[in-house]
Parts: structure tokens; C-alpha cells; sequence
């Protein structure tokens, strides 16, 4: 189980300037939907915005504290 607080403070340590906003889907802390807007995904396919994010949360999935991620990535509107 992980807090939405930890998987914002991951995501933000890896993206700087990254609005994250985390929704825990079952109340248990381990099923999460994370939205993901940064910069840094600019010029990137889907899945390397992905993988970006994968990577901030690479212990937090490894252990398993987050089961299953619905992600979704975004770059700013203009």
C-alpha cells in the first residue's frame, strides 16, 4: 500500500514540473489512477511518457505497494 502523497512526491522528484493528480480506485492503496502533465513529455511517443513515469515509481512497483496503475500522460496545453 502506498499513500497518493508518496506517489506525487515520486513523480515530482523525477518531473519537476509535473501536475499529478492520484486517485486511489479501491480504497486499499494499491489500485491507483495517476494523471500526469509535464513538459518533459513533449516530442515523446506514449509509451516513453510512460515509461518516464514507470521509472519515478520503480520501487513502489517492484515491492508491489502499487498493484495496478491506470496512467494517464499529457503534455501542457498551449
Amino acid at each position: 500500500m502506498v499513500h497518493p502523497d508518496q506517489v506525487k512526491a515520486a513523480i515530482a522528484q523525477a518531473l519537476p514540473d509535473a501536475c499529478v493528480e492520484v486517485e486511489d480506485l479501491t480504497g486499499g492503496g494499491d489500485h491507483l489512477q495517476v494523471k500526469v502533465v509535464s513538459s518533459a513529455f513533449a516530442g515523446l511517443s506514449r509509451i516513453k511518457q510512460h515509461q518516464l513515469v514507470y521509472g519515478a515509481l520503480r520501487s513502489e512497483l517492484a515491492s508491489e505497494a502499487i498493484h495496478a496503475l491506470a496512467l494517464q500522460t499529457a503534455t501542457p496545453a498551449a
